[in-house]
């Protein structure tokens, strides 16, 4: 097959998040098909072309769109065909670039990588009927936008997620009835997306992590240290980190005095760079491993109250070797059991005492850390996930 992939965020090899699939997908496929990439980058990224190039046939790539102002998002709510939501990420040079691109090679796939990539194939006529249009959906905007309003409900996030809601929805799911297959992370998502069209085509392909690098062999676990991975640039990872600093940490606290908190991830804004406390809460910003922390760290914490998809982190903590303290929305898609394979808490209270339980209980800690590492050996290491991947796309062309 030959295979363009679109993706919002450049993926490279040390990127963190969701786009590390990505970059994994390109890496597997790329052994038996020819692939080639285009994507957004920022300058700092560009020293990681490599990493991925490697792999491509092809690589393009252009610079994100500037930031629209607040006349600009007014004036285009009334009057853009496209959400403003989705303008966020709109950009000519790269509609340009898809349409030169596909005109030029004869893709047996298209995919769009995140929602916001789909709308540069919707409605493409640059792409021929024989290309197929796929497009991975790793949140569905809409039901994310409903869940915010639901959760803060009286917040200014609310009322910015109305309004995107408004115009979104219909735009949104325009978008995938104009697909030729669209691509979800878990069974939720698909339920999710088919909740709003039941005609769609909609596969799943799960997530996965690299369990050769994700291992235990080299954990030194300090005292009491938990940890939160997630690139801040996506809101519900600022939602997670704040719900658990400040009503969920001082629970802990009360237990166990010397609890240590590990905040890792690239872009956290001034908020969580505030709760930096030395020795007690620290605060990494970009990392070029992720690694060094999951082997530093007892328990890793996923209180996430927002969004949707897979959230990789909790595979990696689990191939480390690390226990999972999680809500459900947190392992959402993970084939394990609460008290098997990770903890789930639903409550600021309940997540404090399972994170205080797995902090003491050395039997409990060692059953969840060999259960998770043997769940990921068996059903999530990347190989296995673009091979789930690779049928489907095989499986379309051949229809």
């Amino acid at each position: 097959m030959k295979i363009l992939f679109i993706p919002k965020v450049f993926p490279h090899s040390r990127i963190v998040g969701g786009p590390i699939i990505i970059y994994n997908r390109v890496k597997y496929l790329s052994a038996d098909h020819e692939v080639h990439l285009l994507s957004f980058i920022r300058e700092e990224q560009k020293q990681y072309i490599d990493t991925v190039g490697k792999y491509c046939k092809r690589v393009e790539h252009v610079p994100y769109p500037a930031k629209r102002g607040i006349l600009r998002n007014i004036f285009d709510f009334f009057f853009s065909a496209r959400p403003n939501y989705m303008l966020q990420e709109y950009s000519r040079e790269m509609e340009q670039k898809v349409g030169e691109m596909v005109s030029q090679e004869n893709y047996d796939v298209v995919i769009s990588e995140f929602t916001m990539m789909a709308q540069y194939l919707y409605k493409n006529k640059y792409i021929p009927k024989s290309t197929k249009k796929v497009m991975s959906v790793h949140e569905c905007y809409t039901v994310a936008r409903l869940k915010l309003m639901k959760k803060q409900p009286f917040s200014w996030d609310a009322v910015k997620a109305f309004f995107y809601y408004v115009r979104l929805r219909p735009y949104e799911f325009k978008m995938y009835a104009d697909d030729d297959l669209t691509l979800t992370l878990t069974p939720e998502g698909r339920e999710e997306v088919l909740h709003y069209n039941k005609n769609l085509l909609v596969k799943i392909v799960p997530h996965g992590v690299d369990v050769d690098f994700f291992k235990p062999d080299k954990r030194k676990p300090e005292k009491n240290a938990v940890m939160f991975l997630g690139n801040f640039g996506h809101k519900p990872n600022v939602d997670a980190v704040v719900y658990f600093y400040t009503e969920i940490l001082p629970l802990i606290r009360e237990k166990i005095k010397d609890v240590k908190f590990y905040i890792v991830g690239q872009k956290p804004p001034q908020e969580i760079l505030d709760y930096a406390e030395e020795d007690k809460v620290i605060v990494t910003g970009f990392v070029e491993s992720v690694k060094p922390y999951f082997d530093r760290s007892l328990v890793s914490v996923i209180p996430v109250r927002l969004g949707g998809g897979f959230r990789g982190k909790s595979l990696e903590a689990m191939a480390s070797g690390v226990p999972v303290v999680s809500t459900s929305l947190g392992v959402q898609g993970v084939d394990g059991k609460d008290g098997e394979q990770f903890l789930l808490a639903e409550t600021a209270q309940e997540f404090a005492d399972k994170v205080s339980l797995l902090l003491t209980d050395e039997i409990l800690h060692k059953k969840l850390a060999e259960n998770g590492r043997k769940l990921m050996l068996e059903k999530y290491s990347w190989q296995k996930g673009v091979e789930v991947l690779e049928k489907t796309l095989k499986e379309l062309i051949a229809q």
